[in-house]
């Protein structure tokens, strides 16, 4: 069965988002990307590049862990605000809203329903796992769903913004086994957790 997998990045106290919700890595962002993070998403997790990026680091490769990416809205327009109205159009790209209704991209899938549910469905469908892009209202929701956690942790602090999960997520307290790690030189690094079996 496919897993959902919480692919985020993140700072070191917790927050994937300063207090606005802007994208931490863009031009005003709080969070300047080293080369080393970049060659290590083009090896590892190429179809987690945004088209643009892939399209000027001359990106082709499928990659081998996705072929779906689920977000929420806010955080879909943070792309719409930039004028891009897909930025996964190489992946089945679907989009968590109760507002909007009609999407500006025809690949683009709308989702207006439980999100618990379709992901339940998009689970017993064939295909690469599950990428739960964000933002963290959608990953409050879906916290129960989530398999395995892939965080990509920044070498900073900023004391306030937008956790991991929203308050949406219920206090249920779960542990994660370690499946791997890798730290970069310049201090980002990628950690890796599968839900552990309940006993």
């Amino acid at each position: 069965m496919r897993k959902l997998v919480y692919y985020i990045a993140t700072t070191l106290d917790g927050f994937i988002a300063g207090p606005d919700g802007a994208d931490p890595t863009g031009p005003a962002g709080f969070w300047p990307i080293p080369a080393d993070y970049i060659e290590y998403l083009v090896a590892e997790y190429p179809e987690t590049l945004p088209v643009q990026a892939r399209e000027a680091l001359s990106v082709t490769a499928e990659g081998t862990h996705f072929d779906t990416v689920l977000e929420g809205r806010r955080s879909y327009e943070i792309g719409l605000k930039a004028g891009i109205d897909d930025a996964y159009p190489h992946l089945r790209h679907l989009v968590f809203s109760r507002t909007l209704t009609e999407a500006p991209a025809p690949a683009v899938e709308l989702v207006s329903g439980d999100p618990v549910e379709k992901v339940r469905q998009l689970k017993q469908e064939d295909g690469k796992d599950i990428w739960l892009l964000g933002g963290a209202e959608l990953a409050g929701a879906l916290y129960g769903e989530i398999d395995q956690l892939v965080l990509k942790v920044a070498p900073l602090t900023i004391g306030a913004g937008i956790p991991v999960f929203s308050d949406k997520a219920a206090f249920d307290p779960r542990g994660w086994e370690l499946t791997g790690h890798t730290v970069l030189d310049s201090g980002a690094a990628f950690v890796s957790y599968s839900r552990a079996t309940r006993t």
